[in-house]
């Protein structure tokens, strides 16, 4: 990210040197490195935060398909449900009613010895 070579290093420490001085120099640099440990470690936990957020939405989002496709699934399961008790009802009715033309058609005819019988 930042261009930072051996030569600005050394301008940085021969400026605090001047500037903190040669007693407190050491503090200053363990308190520095100390902050700028918690700052690394507080970037990184931001970091992971995010991407398990991230990674928790793509969850969610995949569910949520599941879910639709879950309910397609079952509008198409109740469409098919009934398509075939409605093509069952209409065979069955199909089926009697040949049936039920050929027993009139008996019953009304004047050479059905059935007919003549009951007479």
């Amino acid at each position: 990210m930042f261009d930072v070579g051996f030569a600005e290093l050394c301008l940085v420490g021969l400026v605090s040197l001047l500037v903190i001085g040669p007693e407190r120099l050491p503090k200053v640099a363990r308190l520095a490195g100390f902050w700028l440990g918690k700052t690394r470690t507080m970037i990184a936990a931001v970091k992971e935060e995010i991407k398990l957020e991230l990674q928790a939405e793509e969850m969610r989002q995949i569910f949520k398909e599941q879910s639709d496709l879950h309910d397609i699934q079952q509008i198409f399961d109740e469409t098919s449900d009934t398509l075939k008790s409605t093509l069952d009802q209409s065979q069955l009715t199909t089926k009697m009613t040949p049936e039920s033309e050929q027993d009139m058609s008996r019953q009304s005819s004047p050479d059905n010895p059935e007919q003549h019988e009951l007479k």
